[in-house]
């Protein structure tokens, strides 16, 4: 019997013109994922942050091709129109559908579910363009969906590891050395969204993931060149985990080397990769005298991260499984607690005691 498959995407979203800056802002702010104040206290903290960061924000994002706004939705799209393209090959007999859940601007995660239950999905599988999990955005995203769809789901909670992912990054680090003459001396810099240290020390996995991943495209790169994880977009005063971005640039170009940089968190083109590491950084590496400077794209619609994702798709539909990870059922290294399988498990183990204690 043929089944209406519903693919939710999950990303952070952006404003669509310069008037939604602030408000999107403000709702990045509100989060309690991304500031764990009480209500009134980090109700009050966001309109103080989206309207003193406002004006500087909107200078970036006209600096980009989209009419004052992000490019993210759109990107976005084009990312679902071909995975939509990848699943009905693989599903002949079922009818596919992407729904984007943008946590921050619309279409935001609870639109995203009225969309799915008016379909009428026989399935739903949740799938974050956050290749790495992280609290504060598949987390956040996932707590939003549960408020706004009661009905069972398969999710995905990350792939930092999948072949598709890694090939797909190593091939777009080669193609732009390629394009900037191959240059000898490199340093490569694979920077990741940073944050706040205290929240990887609560047992927040991302930075592992990040870092983990990091040493396998190392591994696939050439052998002479120096590479290195780093953090950017630092917010606040807090400590936030590092080395920073911005320092690993200035530190290369004063060494001499050629740098690329890439991005590892972020599978698609928005204000932190064509601003921030195309344009900001850009000025760090000149001003400190850098042979060369290139970026990488972001993944984006490449082959094999469509292909992964699909894959992703196709393994959460066939396992029983609700929750699956970068490795189906298994637990993050150094049973980091924020993993949600490590919670799935610690639950599931309570339910054993339980019912064991029940029948003693």
């Amino acid at each position: 019997m043929a089944r209406k498959i519903a693919v939710v995407l999950f990303n952070l979203g952006g404003p669509d013109t310069e008037k939604d800056v602030q408000p999107f802002l403000k709702n990045l702010f509100r989060d309690p994922a991304i500031i764990g104040a009480p209500l009134p206290v980090r109700w009050f903290l966001a309109r103080l942050i989206s309207s003193t960061r406002a004006p500087s924000v909107k200078k970036n994002y006209a600096m980009m091709d989209a009419g004052g706004g992000s490019p993210l939705l759109p990107e976005t799209k084009i990312q679902a129109e071909a995975l939509t393209e990848a699943l009905a090959k693989r599903y002949p007999e079922d009818e596919v559908r992407c729904f984007i859940g943008m946590r921050y601007w619309h279409p935001f995660t609870e639109e995203a579910a009225a969309e799915v239950k008016a379909w009428g999905a026989d399935e739903v599988v949740l799938l974050p363009l956050y290749p790495q999990f992280s609290t504060t955005t598949t987390g956040s995203s996932l707590t939003a969906w549960k408020k706004a769809y009661k009905q069972p789901v398969k999710t995905v909670c990350c792939y930092p590891f999948a072949e598709g992912l890694i090939t797909a990054h190593v091939e777009r680090i080669m193609d732009a050395h390629k394009r900037a003459g191959e240059p000898g001396n490199v340093r490569l810099l694979l920077s990741a969204h940073g944050l706040p240290e205290k929240i990887v020390k609560s047992g927040d996995p991302y930075q592992w993931q990040c870092e983990t991943m990091a040493d396998m495209i190392a591994g696939r790169v050439p052998s002479d060149w120096e590479v290195v994880a780093c953090y950017q977009s630092r917010v606040g005063p807090l400590k936030w985990i590092g080395p920073p971005t911005e320092e690993c640039i200035a530190e290369a170009a004063d060494e001499g080397k050629n740098i690329l940089i890439a991005p590892i968190a972020f599978v698609s083109e928005h204000i932190e990769t064509l601003v921030e590491l195309g344009a900001e950084y850009r000025l760090v590496a000149e001003q400190h005298g850098a042979p060369s400077y290139t970026r990488v794209e972001a993944v984006g619609v490449h082959e094999e991260f469509i292909s992964m994702l699909a894959d992703q798709v196709e393994d959460a539909l066939r396992e029983d499984l609700a929750i699956r990870s970068c490795a189906g059922s298994r637990l993050c290294a150094g049973n980091w607690s924020g993993c949600p399988n490590t919670q799935a498990h610690a639950g599931a183990g309570k339910l054993v005691n339980a019912d064991q204690k029940a029948g003693a």
